[in-house]
């Protein structure tokens, strides 16, 4: 009953969001410590792009959403779930000795990535407030 309340979808979308997170403060971290490393190509993650397709909320409002209208019908499978992956750039170079790492980007990206995670973890917590309210009043 318990695993009910807690394993659902809301729960499980910011649980990747925070791992999300994880990885990318990883990453950007990678990143600025090789900032000065001759050859180094940062790297980055995609995630948000790819849950937004995962939950229907991408532009693409043209395609026709799958119904099932009998029960001898195959089954709607829902789109797999999607985690966060590093993705390497090796397009650009910033400076001579062929590194890419802007340091004030990575930055910015850092104070982004903590906002991001900081929402996140409020998020997970009002909603086991609210969860435990429920549970807890008479």
């Amino acid at each position: 009953m318990l695993e009910n309340i807690v394993a659902n979808k809301p729960i499980d979308v910011m649980e990747r969001g925070l791992q999300a997170a994880n990885l990318r403060q990883a990453v950007t971290a990678d990143n600025i410590a090789n900032v000065n490393t001759p050859n180094f190509k940062k790297s980055s993650v995609i995630f948000e792009d790819m849950l937004a397709k995962e939950l229907g909320l991408d532009d693409d409002k043209r395609k026709l959403k799958l119904v099932r209208t009998n029960d001898r019908h195959l089954p709607v499978l829902p789109p797999g779930k999607v985690y966060a992956k590093t993705q390497l750039d090796n397009s650009t170079t910033m400076r001579v000795d062929n590194n890419n790492v802007d340091i004030d980007k990575e930055m910015a990206g850092l104070a982004e990535n903590q906002i991001y995670f900081n929402a996140l973890t409020r998020s997970i917590g009002s909603y086991m407030s609210r969860i435990k309210s429920v549970i807890t009043s008479r």
